[in-house]
């Protein structure tokens, strides 16, 4: 199956809706929806975003998951079998009108099946700006709460602004995941901000109230600073770059 084709069976099944009544709602035929479903035919982006809206999902739901954040990382075969209700004795339904349930019927869904399975795994991860502007965001797994060892609502991408980390392999635009700590970490690449802007160095510990911020654009760059001058925001644990 295409996974947007899941996310429409997936979505239709938990409000319980018949083929026949979301293909009315889209403007589509029984028989269209259901070769998408099954992975026969594929469906374009807009067209599944805007059925998906008819039927009322929103596209950014509670939880911040776009629908494409949802269609792209959750196997959505594996959290609905679809089970026929046995049809009443005196009437019986067409397969277009097959009503489905969940596996967990007593289950109280309120975010829907979709959700449930992609918040307890995966977080939705802001990438920061210089400015501390969310511009993009990346989903990351999450273990107990949390994401490689810290809170998982702590934890952020910093959108490195310039090339002054290039000789510690961190370019302009690179992704640096940043922990949070608000002391100085020897031998740490951390966001810090001073002067008033916010920037990536390498931090060396000096005594008890300094520190040397180190940069390596085109030469190396060293500079003391006293700690009352400084706010430590978080260490950075690892960088994604793209080719």
């Amino acid at each position: 199956m295409s996974r947007l084709g899941d996310l429409l069976r997936t979505e239709r099944l938990r409000r319980k809706m018949t083929l026949k009544q979301v293909a009315k709602l889209g403007g589509v035929s029984e028989g269209y929806l259901k070769d998408v479903e099954e992975g026969k035919r594929i469906i374009a982006d807009d067209q599944a975003r805007r059925i998906l809206k008819k039927m009322g999902l929103k596209e950014h739901n509670e939880a911040g998951f776009s629908l494409e954040d949802i269609a792209a990382t959750v196997d959505l075969e594996t959290v609905v079998t679809p089970k026929k209700i046995a049809p009443r004795a005196e009437k019986s339904k067409p397969e277009s009108e097959t009503v489905y349930q969940s596996k967990n019927e007593d289950t109280n869904i309120t975010g829907g099946i979709w959700l449930d399975a992609l918040s307890s795994v995966m977080k939705r991860v802001p990438v920061m700006n210089a400015v501390m502007k969310e511009v993009d965001h990346r989903l990351l797994p999450v273990m107990d709460g949390r994401i490689e060892g810290a809170a998982a609502d702590k934890v952020f991408y910093f959108k490195a602004p310039d090339d002054s980390m290039r000789g510690f392999r961190i370019l302009r635009d690179d992704l640096c995941l940043v922990l949070p700590s608000n002391s100085p970490i020897d031998g740490a690449v951390m966001l810090v901000e001073y002067q008033q802007h916010k920037a990536l160095r390498k931090v060396k510990k000096l005594d008890a109230m300094n520190v040397l911020l180190q940069s390596y654009d085109r030469e190396y760059n060293a500079e003391p600073v006293a700690l009352p001058d400084l706010t430590f925001i978080g260490r950075v644990t690892k960088v994604e770059f793209s080719l």
